[in-house]
């Protein structure tokens, strides 16, 4: 049979390009594309395509050509969050079959259709924060990946441990304003509560807030961990410049935070997760319906750690855990 040119209306178009509706994830930096900056824009548009090129290309291999087989468009928020919601109701009078973006960004999609197709490439707690109603059992109009980000927060401060074995004192910063954020906020302090560190949480609302945070810090903080959010995920570059400036190594949960001198990133391999969500548009474009996809879990996952940074802050990382990491910066 033939295959029928499809509407497929992408939200994730590239790893530092704004996707159509967008929240953090995985490597795209919503807020910071347009608000923050002449070089926060040129680090996002050397970069730009990362996504976009992995999901057109497992769509390909699955049969769905760009211009051939599958009509693609892109929209981008401008930095604007209130331009989430705007583009998803565009979406929907265009009346496109799949829409595909990442994190609490799908969320606001589903607020708008509950009838149209969504997948998120990536989500910190689609469960917690109620965008499907089960990973097993989604239900509704959306499905996708789960990068279990909160889950990983105990992995990520034993990490930090191995480095400082005499870690006592842990910053924690993250927006508590946002779901995803606010739930990895509250399990990494009870992580770091259970191996018997002071935490002290930083919580940010605006980019104002950066530096009154870092100003706040009590005496003595030794490392810092960073949640991902939209507001973060623009800013890691000036948080990580704060931390060097404070002496403060750094635990981010993607490696693509650690180009601006963050010292140590461990998460789901983000790659991987825009090339399956290329599988979830193909199910649908074939007759699968969301609900009847489960949200699946993280298969590969990547240690890496910026000696550079390390050589900066005069910490000297253990040669057990330089064999571990996936990728060593230098």
């Amino acid at each position: 049979m033939a295959t029928k040119h499809r509407n497929l209306i992408v939200g994730l178009a590239a790893r530092h390009k704004l996707p159509a509706v967008y929240n953090q994830r995985a490597f795209v930096a919503a807020g910071g594309l347009i608000s923050y900056g002449p070089d926060l824009v040129d680090q996002y548009r050397r970069a730009a395509g990362y996504g976009d090129r992995i999901l057109k290309g497992r769509l390909r291999e699955l049969g769905w050509t760009e211009g051939r087989t599958v009509a693609i468009e892109y929209r981008w928020a401008e930095g604007r969050s209130e331009r989430f919601a705007e583009i998803a109701n565009e979406f929907v009078r265009l009346k496109v079959e799949v829409i595909v973006t990442t994190g609490s960004a799908a969320d606001i999609a589903r607020k708008v259709t509950s009838t149209v197709p969504i997948v998120f490439a990536m989500s910190t707690e689609p469960v917690g924060i109620g965008m499907v109603a089960g990973l097993a059992r989604p239900g509704g109009n959306v499905t996708g990946l789960s990068i279990q980000s909160s889950e990983l927060a105990g992995k990520r401060i034993e990490i930090l441990r191995e480095v400082l074995p005499g870690l006592h004192r842990l910053a924690i910063i993250g927006n508590a304003g946002s779901s995803g954020s606010a739930l990895e906020l509250g399990e990494a302090e009870a992580a770091a509560r259970k191996l018997g560190l002071d935490v002290q949480a930083m919580d940010i609302r605006r980019v104002q807030d950066i530096a009154a945070a870092f100003g706040a810090l009590k005496d003595g903080m030794q490392a810092l961990y960073v949640c991902p959010d939209p507001l973060v995920n623009a800013n890691h570059a000036r948080i990580n410049t704060l931390a060097l400036g404070a002496r403060l190594p750094t635990m981010h949960p993607f490696r693509d935070f650690l180009g601006t001198g963050g010292f140590m990133s461990y998460g789901a391999n983000t790659a991987d997760m825009f090339r399956r969500a290329g599988d979830y548009v193909d199910k649908i474009l074939r007759g699968a319906k969301p609900a009847e996809l489960p949200v699946e879990q993280p298969t590969k996952f990547d240690l890496v750690i910026n000696a550079k940074t390390a050589k900066a802050l005069g910490l000297t990382v253990p040669d057990t855990l330089l064999a571990r990491a996936d990728e060593v910066i230098e």
